[in-house]
């Protein structure tokens, strides 16, 4: 697929927005969430786009939604709060809408994969989950990840909350006190792990969450922005620690 190198955007049509790459966590003018990989730059302002974002198409469908189409809107209709129905988090700037059913999408979760591979095992994307999530112990709602063997589930929202959240601190200049906090919750994607398995210990468990810590790393390259295998090499390094 082509990428145009430099395109303007109604949003910001003072100056040209210019493609480029990036392995550090950045703010999305768009829909107000963060990104990494792939993105339209502004080089006289600090505005920034997802290049899911940037390029968005008027209109989508998407397979979880066979009788829905989405529509592009520059801000969330009306006056009520608006959650997306991938992540459910709040929806504050660019958003696909269907004005027939109310739904609605991040662009970057309405452009996340169906499947995501790291190389050693496939993770399909559905619509809920039927077996507890790693990281919350719940079904709940939203999209989720889960293993080809079905045995490791991880909600959206729950690798949002664990890393983005992280990365906005650390790279937003929010207050040093949140981005400690922050940063020690990061580690307890392993420590939860192991408590899904009942405090078990040896090589299976080791593995299990090894595996999870894998998922985790694609999956959030892929909410980013950017599910490439370079991206989730960089994101390996919040967890690792």
């Amino acid at each position: 697929m082509k990428i145009d190198k430099e395109i303007s955007h109604p949003i910001h049509l003072k100056h040209k927005l210019k493609i480029e790459y990036t392995e550090v966590p950045f703010y999305c003018d768009g829909c107000k969430e963060a990104g990494i990989g792939l993105k339209y730059k502004c080089q006289q302002c600090e505005f920034d786009l997802h290049k899911a974002c940037a390029v968005a198409p008027p209109t989508i469908t998407h397979p979880f939604y066979d009788k829905c189409e989405f529509q592009f809107l520059y801000r969330p209709p009306g006056a009520v709060r608006r959650v997306c129905d991938a992540c459910r988090k709040d929806v504050v700037g660019f958003v696909y809408h269907c004005r027939k059913c109310g739904f609605d999408l991040h662009p970057c979760c309405a452009n996340l994969p169906q499947v995501l591979d790291d190389g050693e095992r496939n993770f399909y994307l559905y619509l809920k989950l039927s077996s507890a999530c790693h990281r919350c112990g719940g079904k709940g709602r939203g999209w989720c990840y889960r293993s080809e063997c079905k045995t490791y589930n991880l909600h959206v929202s729950c690798v949002k909350e664990l890393l983005v959240e992280s990365w906005q601190a650390m790279y937003l200049n929010v207050d040093k006190n949140k981005v400690r906090e922050m940063q020690t919750r990061i580690p307890s994607l392993k420590g939860t792990l192991k408590n899904h398995h009942g405090g078990g210990r040896g090589e299976k468990v080791r593995k299990c969450c090894e595996i999870a810590g894998g998922a985790v790393r694609i999956i959030v390259s892929a909410i980013l922005g950017d599910p490439s295998a370079l991206i989730g090499a960089a994101i390996g390094g919040f967890i690792s620690k």
